[in-house]
């Protein structure tokens, strides 16, 4: 686990106890954490999401854009583009690569977990959601989705320091 300050904020900020969070990967200019790496197994089972977006801001402005169908567009979009899909690709192999170098040699979610791209993806022209997409980005993975999702998002933090509540509560 990562540090007890952070942890608290997250489970805040989450609304619920975290148990495979492994560091903060981006912070927001507040100081409190917007993405964290999570290990690739919870509560025994394979956890394909090594990236988790955090932040209640941009969690809710993310969701704003499902709303808008952007999900579908995007996904209409790497049908059609060589080029994204291609960038697509190389961002879930990136995640898979990222993964695999937490878990030793022959741990045997080794193999489940060399499937799937990020959040699980078997198909890397399907999109579950947009949030995953910019934690990758944020987290530096070259994730084309995510940074078009950033690029979409008007106000990237929030100015009312909303985790400020988080760190102050027992």
């Amino acid at each position: 686990m990562g540090d007890p300050r952070d942890e608290k904020v997250v489970e805040w900020q989450l609304g619920r106890k975290i148990t495979n969070m492994r560091r903060v990967v981006f912070r927001c200019p507040h100081g409190y954490p917007v993405v964290i790496e999570s290990f690739p197994i919870k509560d025994g089972k394979p956890f394909p999401t090594l990236y988790w977006l955090t932040c209640p801001h941009l969690r809710k402005e993310v969701s704003k854009l499902e709303s808008q169908g952007y999900i579908k567009e995007f996904e209409e979009k790497l049908k059609r583009e060589d080029i994204l899909r291609e960038k697509m690709k190389k961002a879930h192999v990136e995640i898979i690569k990222k993964r695999a170098e937490l878990l030793p040699e022959d741990h045997p979610f080794r193999e489940i977990l060399s499937k799937v791209g990020t959040g699980g993806i078997r198909d890397f022209t399907k999109l579950k959601c947009l949030h995953l997409h910019l934690a990758d980005y944020l987290a530096g993975v070259k994730n084309p989705i995510g940074e078009m999702v950033w690029d979409l998002v008007e106000r990237k933090f929030c100015e009312e320091n909303l985790c400020r509540a988080g760190e102050e509560r027992e």
